[in-house]
């Protein structure tokens, strides 16, 4: 971890203007936290999809085969995808017809095709410190021994089990990014959220005072992120730029 600390130095101190007065070790508790959820699959509906909707919502169809002549499309296709329709309720069969759902009327109208997926599983890593879900990164260093608390730790926050569901799916949202132009999966619904143990994450600290401006700061390097960590920089400058600078500059 030296040779880490050592580099951010070099990195903070190209600023010729740029005095580092302070540097300090601790650690932050990151909750692990197993999440149970339902997923949906939306994307955006495809032509033919969305030509046999509105052919069921025209006219009376009661086979695949009556769409497959109407569309002049292979019947094995239509058969799949009247299948998946049916089976995702977009279409239901009624008095020998296929009928549009309440929900295939709305997706039909919205041009959104949206498939409830598997229930999953994931784990997520919350900050008490940052009141939210973090992503973490894999490569990030390991130390021997881990150093101290952070001195500001909320006793109550960190042992806190439960958790507003809007940071759960956001945090499950992270985790599922996965950058597809049409196509993304969303969280329908969370099942079960299950708080488990507590582990340490150690950040490196610098207090650094810029000569030019007249200005004592904080940065603060977070190894579960593997970068910069604005939110305790801000949290640790708020609180402390006044003692900081009775301190280090009279």
């Amino acid at each position: 971890m030296s040779k880490l600390q050592q580099r951010l130095m070099r990195e903070l101190q190209q600023n010729r203007n740029i005095k580092i007065v302070k540097t300090a070790e601790w650690c932050i508790p990151i909750r692990t936290v197993s999440v149970t959820y339902e997923p949906v699959r939306r994307s955006t509906m495809d032509v033919l999809m969305t030509m046999l909707l509105l052919s069921i919502q025209e006219a009376d169809f009661g086979s695949a085969q009556e769409l497959s002549e109407l569309l002049l499309v292979d019947p094995l296709f239509i058969d799949d995808l009247v299948s998946l329709m049916i089976r995702v309720n977009l279409v239901k069969s009624e008095e020998q017809f296929y009928r549009l759902t309440e929900k295939g009327q709305q997706q039909l109208e919205r041009g959104i095709f949206e498939e409830e997926l598997e229930v999953e599983t994931s784990t997520l890593y919350f900050s008490p410190c940052h009141q939210s879900f973090l992503t973490i990164d894999t490569n990030n260093d390991e130390y021997d021994e881990l150093p101290e608390l952070y001195r500001y730790i909320d006793k109550e926050a960190e042992q806190q089990e439960q958790f507003e569901e809007s940071l759960v799916i956001a945090g499950l949202q992270e985790v599922n990014a996965e950058g597809e132009e049409n196509s993304q999966k969303i969280i329908s619904k969370i099942v079960q959220t299950e708080a488990q143990q507590i582990n340490d994450s150690p950040c490196l600290e610098f207090v650094l005072y810029d000569r030019e401006q007249d200005l004592l700061f904080v940065r603060v390097w977070n190894t579960l992120l593997n970068q910069w960590d604005h939110h305790l920089e801000q949290q640790l400058t708020d609180k402390e730029q006044l003692i900081w600078r009775e301190q280090y500059l009279t």
